[in-house]
């Protein structure tokens, strides 16, 4: 293995140097790493969606008492929370489908605002925290994902024309 050399003009690359440096083990671990990373936001999405859609929206939209008592507590009546359900139970769904993930992330992220600013207001800030845990990873895939945003943008354009 040759040292590495002190030089003070520019320095080039030959064909051998590139393929070491190919196979060195720095390069051979970012792809790891970018690769694991995505696979543990793609969990963190496929735990949310299921969060959302059993433990958030089906009590909603089988009108299980717990939310029926709530939003009636609220002012809101079944017509509140039916609308509540299927917004959460949409969001649910996009957040699986790889086009619509950060516009899901986004509108979920809104909903979990309004449920904190509810139970701030309406329940003297009990469970405030649940909304604002659930933000927290909404928020990162909304990041993470928000080069769909440009491809979603072009797909409705071009239907459009």
């Amino acid at each position: 293995m040759s040292q590495p050399v002190a030089s003070s003009g520019p320095v080039t690359l030959t064909a051998s140097d590139a393929s070491t440096a190919s196979t060195s083990p720095a390069a051979s671990v970012a792809p790891a790493r970018g690769r694991g990373a995505r696979s543990a936001l793609r969990t963190v999405q496929v735990l949310l969606a299921v969060f959302f859609a059993v433990a958030s929206a089906l009590p909603k939209l089988i009108a299980h008492p717990s939310a029926t008592d709530t939003f009636a507590d609220m002012g809101w009546g079944d017509a509140g929370m039916y609308a509540i359900g299927v917004l959460e139970l949409a969001g649910a769904t996009a957040l699986l489908i790889p086009l619509l993930q950060s516009v899901a992330a986004t509108a979920l992220s809104a909903l979990m605002v309004g449920a904190f600013v509810v139970q701030l207001t309406s329940f003297d800030g009990d469970n405030a925290a649940t909304p604002v845990i659930l933000l927290v990873p909404l928020l990162l895939i909304a990041w993470a994902r928000r080069g769909h945003h440009a491809e979603l943008r072009r797909l409705v354009r071009s239907r459009r024309a």
